[in-house]
C-alpha cells in the first residue's frame, strides 16, 4: 500500500513547503493515484521573505541562524501544517507538514556545506528534523533530498497512523 492510500485510510492529510527541492517533493505525492483525495498543497518557500509571510518562520531565526537551518526546517513544517489545514477545512491534528531546506550547491550558505539536507515533519506526534550531507551535483543533492523526504514522510504516516 503506498503512502497516498495509508492516508486515505487513516483520514490523513498532507502539506509540503518546499525550499531546495523546488517542487519535487509536491510532484512526487501526486505521482501517486489518489493524491487528490489527501493532498491539500504546497509552498514553494525559495525566498525567506515567503519562509516569514506564508509559513510564519521567526524572521529574527532565519536572520541569527539561516535558512538552512533545523529549527527554520520545523517552522515551515509546522506553519504549512498549520495554515493549509485551515485554509482548506480540514483538522490541523489529522494533517502532517513536511519541509525541505538545504544547500544544493556548488556553493556553501554561510557554514554550510553543499549537499547538507534538513527534513521537518509536524504532525500530531510534533515537530522533529532530520539532517542528511548528499554528495553530487546540484540535481543529485536534490533528487536524494527528495527521496528522503518521501521516505520520512512514509515514516511519519507509520507512528500516526499504524498503517
Amino acid at each position: 500500500m503506498n503512502l497516498v492510500e495509508r492516508c486515505h485510510l487513516a483520514g490523513l492529510r498532507l502539506a509540503i513547503a518546499e525550499s531546495l527541492t523546488g517542487g519535487q517533493v509536491c510532484a512526487a505525492i501526486v505521482d501517486f493515484p489518489g493524491a487528490s483525495r489527501v493532498f491539500l498543497g504546497g509552498v514553494i518557500s525559495y525566498q525567506d521573505a515567503i519562509k516569514v509571510q506564508m509559513l510564519g518562520v521567526n524572521q529574527s531565526l532565519i536572520q541569527q541562524q539561516g535558512a538552512v537551518d533545523p529549527e527554520v526546517v520545523a517552522q515551515m513544517a509546522h506553519g504549512v501544517r498549520q495554515r493549509l489545514s485551515q485554509k482548506a477545512s480540514e483538522s490541523f491534528e489529522k494533517t502532517i507538514g513536511l519541509a525541505t531546506t538545504g544547500v544544493a550547491g556548488p556553493e556553501s550558505i554561510g557554514l554550510r556545506l553543499p549537499g547538507t539536507v534538513y527534513i521537518g515533519l509536524s504532525s500530531e506526534l510534533g515537530e522533529k528534523v532530520f539532517a542528511f550531507h548528499f554528495d553530487g551535483d546540484r540535481s543529485e543533492v536534490r533528487a536524494r533530498a527528495t527521496e528522503a523526504a518521501i521516505a520520512a514522510l512514509g515514516d511519519e504516516i507509520q507512528l500516526v497512523s499504524g498503517l
